[in-house]
């Protein structure tokens, strides 16, 4: 409810809820390919499986890229635009897919740490702080003594760094943090099956929900945040 300036009261939506409406159709494409690839994904051609694979977090890029704006909005949208690239990129090379990655979780600490949370309790930084130490390690456990180890879990340090730093930031926890947190269980699952610790076919059943659904909170949740922002910028 907003009073006018002339005292009559006007109803006026809710504004993350009418955004997420009036973008709808890129989210609920990005959904639709997104579940296109988990179902038929292993079946196509090799070309039409890379680009339908690139297209779920490729229109969550482009939903954010149209949503926000300013830095941090160039630098969420290039984060989720390199994602898109590495899961493509992943279909023909895992070395050059993980780089790609790797460098999306470079951008996406900087987008985290330029937006700090104010205060942060003791549990926050706990739980950041055994992130950063507990995902490198578990992948160490995971994957040795197996061939590029040793890769996997400097790969692993840039992904436990970008969770920790979703966990602190302004961004909302229950769903930046748990979307960053998925996105880790994900990889965690990917090196499990990689090193033969879990079976492939539960891996594969799991990998890619979890990494979605982490990129869909990841992505709707950095630009609720920054459009609230930018909408109490106008109002001051």
């Amino acid at each position: 409810m907003v009073v006018s300036k002339a005292g009559h009261a006007a109803i006026m939506p809710n504004r993350p809820h009418k955004a997420l409406i009036d973008h709808r159709p890129w989210l609920l494409a990005s959904l639709i390919f997104s579940l296109c690839y988990f179902v038929w994904g292993d079946t196509l051609p090799g070309l039409f499986v890379i680009p339908l694979k690139g297209l779920g977090v490729g229109l969550l890029a482009i939903y954010a890229a149209r949503r926000s704006s300013g830095t941090d909005g160039v630098l969420v949208a290039l984060v989720l635009g390199l994602s898109a690239l590495a899961d493509m990129v992943l279909e023909v090379s895992f070395l050059f897919g993980a780089a790609i990655f790797a460098l999306a979780h470079l951008v996406a600490i900087a987008l985290y740490w330029r937006n700090p949370r104010q205060k942060r309790h003791g549990s926050q930084m706990g739980a950041a702080l055994a992130i950063a130490i507990l995902v490198p390690a578990i992948t160490a456990l995971l994957t040795w003594p197996q061939p590029n180890w040793h890769l996997a879990t400097l790969y692993a340090c840039t992904l436990a760094a970008m969770s920790a730093s979703a966990w602190v930031s302004r961004f909302p926890r229950y769903r930046v943090g748990l979307g960053t947190l998925l996105f880790v269980a994900s990889d965690l699952a990917i090196f499990a099956r990689e090193a033969g610790r879990i079976d492939p076919a539960l891996a594969d059943w799991i990998v890619w929900p979890l990494y979605y659904v982490g990129q869909l909170m990841i992505a709707t949740g950095v630009v609720q945040t920054l459009r609230n922002k930018a909408a109490k910028g106008l109002q001051r």
